[in-house]
């Protein structure tokens, strides 16, 4: 167990799954966390659940919905109103939708929520990762990445929407835009990695509409893993101070990991950039 006391980390999703687990064992570390959640109710009871395991009273509740970029503005600035810097941001959140939902701001529910959301709330916080290096940021991605597809003049799949394709393609938007943030601020002491926990048993699958989508999650089934295995990799990528100055990588089960050919490309990763920050208007 490595000492995480002084370290400030943020967790998106940190009342349930990976995110929970994960803020449970960095809190035994001694960080500072501030569990950025959702549901506030379900995150307080997360919580007080934390705080009896592991006697830490360095746990603070935000309410964030990594689908509305409103919310995440809002975030922000409460944030930096109460912080002065941030060591460890962990974009954990994710989400899969059975029928095809758009947020108030007219984006596609999945793909905002999986990587508009991660990609404003890093943008928002570069400042404050700045202001304490050495700082990591860690995207949670999904081996699935490899089955997904980004077609630019859909971008939020108005055509074909299959809940799993959906939540293919924002991982694989996820994992590629980590390699072009890792370029973009190499040298700065911030470090940008992608975690892929594993398949883990969470309610993911139950969001998951239509036929193939099921059995393809009932195929994997029997590969699943628990919510606290897959927070190992998580954790490691966050705490290990071998790791301090390691940047633009892809781990899973503590050792890095291939990703598809795609995101490696640097024509792909630019326009991907490009695109989301026309976007967000950023």
């Amino acid at each position: 167990m490595h000492d995480m006391k002084g370290k400030l980390c943020i967790i998106t999703g940190a009342n349930s799954g990976i995110g929970y687990h994960t803020t449970k064992a960095l809190a035994a570390m001694k960080a500072t966390i501030i569990m950025a959640c959702r549901d506030l109710e379900k995150g307080q009871k997360a919580l007080d659940s934390i705080k009896e395991a592991t006697g830490s009273n360095s746990l603070y509740l935000m309410h964030i919905d990594t689908s509305s970029m409103k919310s995440i503005d809002r975030f922000t600035r409460e944030f930096t109103d109460r912080f002065t810097c941030l060591n460890v941001l962990i974009n954990n959140a994710g989400a899969a939708f059975s029928k095809r939902q758009t947020t108030e701001e007219g984006y596609e529910k999945t793909i905002a929520t999986n990587y508009l959301g991660p990609f404003k709330l890093t943008h928002n916080l570069l400042p404050m990762l700045r202001q304490k290096t050495p700082s990591r940021i860690i995207n949670i991605s999904s081996g699935m990445h490899k089955t997904g597809k980004v077609d630019f003049d859909d971008l939020m799949i108005e055509k074909h929407y299959k809940s799993m394709q959906a939540y293919a393609t924002s991982k694989l938007m996820v994992t590629a835009y980590t390699y072009a943030l890792a370029e973009r601020i190499q040298g700065t002491g911030v470090t940008a990695n992608v975690v892929e926990p594993g398949f883990v048993a969470t309610n993911l699958g139950a969001n998951m509409g239509g036929f193939w989508d099921k059995l393809s999650f009932k195929l994997v089934r029997p590969m699943q893993i628990t919510a606290e295995q897959g927070a190992e990799t998580s954790i490691w990528a966050a705490s290990d101070p071998e790791l301090e100055t390691v940047t633009g990588k892809t781990f899973a089960k503590k050792a890095e990991t291939e990703t598809a050919e795609i995101t490696h490309s640097k024509e792909f990763q630019d326009k991907l950039w490009d695109t989301t920050t026309k976007l967000l208007a950023l």
